[in-house]
């Protein structure tokens, strides 16, 4: 791959006519593009997508004539009651309109994530699934997630595209990799280690190393690798990426501490992504500034260097924080908050589901989907960054007892270790 982002070229939608929008809005190179041109290229994709799994999925079929036959309902009981002063309320009309259109954006019907924890939903043949990915790690409930070649290869475009925004695509550069996520195994198929195995094609590899290793039945936490692994790297002339979930770049940055070791200066150009969260660890969680801190003390990489990440197996838009720590909605997704007690929208600020839109996947009806996560979203302008687009805040999980993930999974190897 040197000297070229193969990662970039192009890729075609199953249908180029019943899909032509879809391309167009996956095309864009701006990974933070915003405006109205983008608003109606949006929405004209979303409108293919329903109609594609409208056409191959029964159970979206079913669902969004259950959303109409609501909304139905709900208009003929306004009309109703408005009908002698529809002169007079003619505005207000439009502005119920537009409410209701905002309860089902784009009009795609709610999924929630769990839903993909106990059924199998595709909208294309069992011969077309491309790659078949789970959420969750050893234990616990697994979103079963499948793949055509478009909907995972147009995924890795975002990824590559937002990597290029920000100048992380180095194919003339090797880098060292410490990767904080599952050693490869036969049969292994999470979604967290297919995603970190694949931001190490940014940059050519010279070392790879795990922190959860595979023993042959599972796979363990190896702090004193890690520790071993960043003293070697940081003698090296080539920069560090580290990748994957942050509760056990802390537990290294401890274990480094308790041993007495001094500080590290990881070499320039080093570059921290991080994904997964603290789940399974709540009452061992720090605040992401003193983590950042701490990675800045003990290894010598600049905040502007240590980026978190959201994403899911459910919906694999990609969102990467910004310079300024946020997570801003791409051009080609939107994202909502909603209430925990009616699912209704919610305004700027105010913390609620974290509802996320997107028309990429063709694979599975999962164009609109509830997360278990409690966010707030904020204006783009209250970020104070060059960007523009929403952002949103995760701040914990709802129902983490029922509702696990890789994290927790791979929190239990974490257990009597550190």
């Amino acid at each position: 791959m040197t000297g070229s982002k193969p990662h970039l070229a192009p890729v075609d939608v199953p249908d180029g006519a019943a899909l032509a929008r879809l391309q167009e809005l996956c095309d864009l190179t701006d990974p933070y593009a915003v405006g109205p041109a983008e608003e109606e290229l949006f929405t004209a994709a979303m409108a293919e997508i329903n109609a594609w799994h409208r056409e191959r999925s029964p159970f979206f079929r079913d669902l969004q004539d259950a959303d109409l036959r609501d909304a139905n309902r709900h208009d003929g009981d306004l009309h109703d009651t408005h009908a002698d002063a529809h002169d007079t309320h003619a505005d207000a009309h439009a502005t119920d309109a537009d409410a209701d259109a905002h309860d089902t954006p784009y009009a795609a019907p709610l999924v929630h994530a769990n839903f993909f924890k106990r059924h199998e939903v595709l909208s294309i043949p069992r011969d077309d699934v491309h790659l078949h990915l789970t959420s969750s790690g050893t234990t616990g409930q697994k979103s079963q997630m499948f793949f055509d070649e478009w909907t995972i290869r147009s995924a890795q475009r975002m990824v590559a595209r937002i990597f290029d925004h920000n100048g992380w695509i180095t194919p003339d550069q090797p880098v060292n990799y410490l990767l904080y996520s599952y050693e490869p195994a036969r049969d292994l198929n999470l979604g967290t280690s297919f995603t970190d195995n694949y931001l190490c094609d940014f940059a050519p590899a010279r070392q790879v190393e795990y922190a959860l290793r595979d023993t042959g039945n599972g796979h363990e936490f190896d702090p004193f690798g890690c520790v071993a692994a960043l003293r070697r790297f940081a003698e090296d002339d080539v920069p560090v990426r580290i990748l994957g979930f942050p509760a056990f770049l802390w537990f290294t940055l401890e274990r480094m501490r308790a041993m007495g070791l001094a500080p590290l200066q990881l070499p320039e150009g080093s570059l921290i992504i991080l994904g997964g969260g603290w789940k399974g660890h709540a009452d061992r969680r720090i605040g992401k500034d003193e983590l950042y801190a701490r990675v800045t003390e003990q290894l010598g990489v600049p905040s502007e260097r240590i980026r978190d990440t959201f994403g899911s197996v459910e919906h694999c838009v990609p969102y990467i924080e910004c310079a300024r720590h946020n997570l801003h909605a791409p051009v080609w997704s939107r994202v909502f908050i909603r209430s925990t007690r009616t699912l209704e929208p919610l305004p700027y600020g105010e913390r609620g589901y974290l509802h996320l839109v997107s028309p990429y996947i063709t694979s599975v009806p999962a164009q609109s989907v509830v997360m278990g996560d409690l966010a707030s979203l904020h204006p783009g302008e209250e970020c104070g960054c060059e960007l523009t687009t929403p952002w949103f805040t995760i701040h914990g999980r709802a129902g983490v007892s029922r509702n696990r993930s890789c994290a927790v999974a791979a929190a239990e190897l974490m257990k009597g270790m550190s």
